[in-house]
C-alpha cells in the first residue's frame, strides 16, 4: 500500500469531462426519439423527390437536382438544428429537466455547446442520409469544394441551434412549438428551396439564412465553385448572434 491509496480527493470533474458526459447523454436522448429524428427528415425527403423529380415548381436552374437537392439539406439543417431543438428544449424546460441540470456543474454556455455538438452529430448523419438519396435519383454532386460545405453548415447548425436555445429558454413550450413551426414554413417558402428565393441581392443572404446556406451549398457541390464572401459573412454573424444570445439569456426554467 503506497501512502495516499486511500486518500480523498473531493472536487468538481473538469470541465472537458463535464461536457464530455453531456454531450453523450444529448446523443442518448436524441436516440430515444428516433422517429422524431425520422419526421425532421419526412419534410425534406418529400420536398426532395417531389420537387427534383417533378416539375411541380419551377426553379431557376437547368439541372433540377442540382438546385433542389442542395436545397433539401439546407432544409434538413433548419428542421433539426431549429425546429425540433425549439420544440424539443422548449418541453425539457417546462418538465423541469433543466432546472435540475442547472443545479449542476454544468454552466449554461456548457449547455449551449453539448446540445449544439450533439445536433452537429445528428445533423451529420442526417445530410449523409439525405444525400445518398439524391445521388440515387439521379444528382450528381461534385467534391473539389466539400470542405467549405462542410464549414458553412457548421455555421448554419450553430446559427439555428442558438437562436432554437433562445426562444426555448424564454417562451413557453406552446409559444415555442407554434414560432418556430411558423418560422419553419415561411423560411421553406421564402429561402430558395423549391423556386427562386425573393430577389434581394447579396441583402438576402443577411436576412434568410436558410436561402444562404443553400445557396452556399449549390455554389460548392452542385456548381464547384467557392462560397461567395458575403455568404460566409452572413452565416458567421448568425451564428455569433444566436450563440451570444442564447448563452446570455437561456433561463433554466
Amino acid at each position: 500500500m503506497t501512502t495516499g491509496t486511500f486518500t480523498p480527493a473531493p472536487g468538481r470533474a473538469a470541465m472537458r469531462s463535464i461536457l464530455r458526459s453531456q454531450v453523450r447523454m444529448e446523443l442518448v436522448l436524441t436516440a430515444r426519439r428516433s422517429e422524431a429524428v425520422v419526421l425532421a427528415m419526412g419534410v425534406p425527403l418529400l420536398v426532395l423527390l417531389g420537387a427534383g423529380l417533378t416539375k411541380a415548381t419551377n426553379v431557376p436552374s437547368g439541372d433540377r437536382l442540382g438546385y433542389v437537392v442542395p436545397g433539401v439539406l439546407a432544409l434538413t439543417v433548419m428542421s433539426t438544428a431549429f425546429t425540433g431543438q425549439a420544440i424539443t428544449t422548449g418541453y425539457e424546460r417546462s418538465y423541469g429537466v433543466l432546472k435540475r441540470l442547472g443545479a449542476s456543474p454544468l454552466t449554461r454556455p456548457g449547455l449551449i455547446f453539448s446540445k449544439t455538438a450533439a445536433i452537429l452529430c445528428l445533423v451529420a448523419l442526417q445530410v449523409l442520409v439525405l444525400a445518398v438519396v439524391g445521388v440515387i435519383v439521379g444528382w450528381r454532386p461534385g467534391f473539389s469544394h466539400v470542405l467549405p460545405a462542410i464549414g458553412v453548415t457548421v455555421l448554419a447548425t450553430a446559427a439555428y441551434c442558438g437562436f432554437a436555445l433562445l426562444l426555448a429558454g424564454l417562451l413557453k413550450p406552446e409559444t415555442v412549438t407554434g414560432g418556430a413551426t411558423l418560422i419553419y414554413v415561411l423560411m421553406l417558402a421564402a429561402g430558395g428551396i423549391m423556386f427562386a428565393p425573393p430577389d434581394l441581392g447579396t441583402a438576402g443572404y443577411f436576412l434568410l439564412p436558410l436561402a444562404a446556406h443553400a445557396e452556399a451549398l449549390r455554389d460548392t457541390l452542385s456548381d464547384g465553385a467557392a462560397v461567395p464572401g458575403s455568404i460566409w459573412l452572413s452565416l458567421t454573424l448568425w451564428a455569433a448572434a444566436g450563440l451570444a444570445l442564447a448563452i446570455r439569456n437561456f433561463r433554466w426554467e
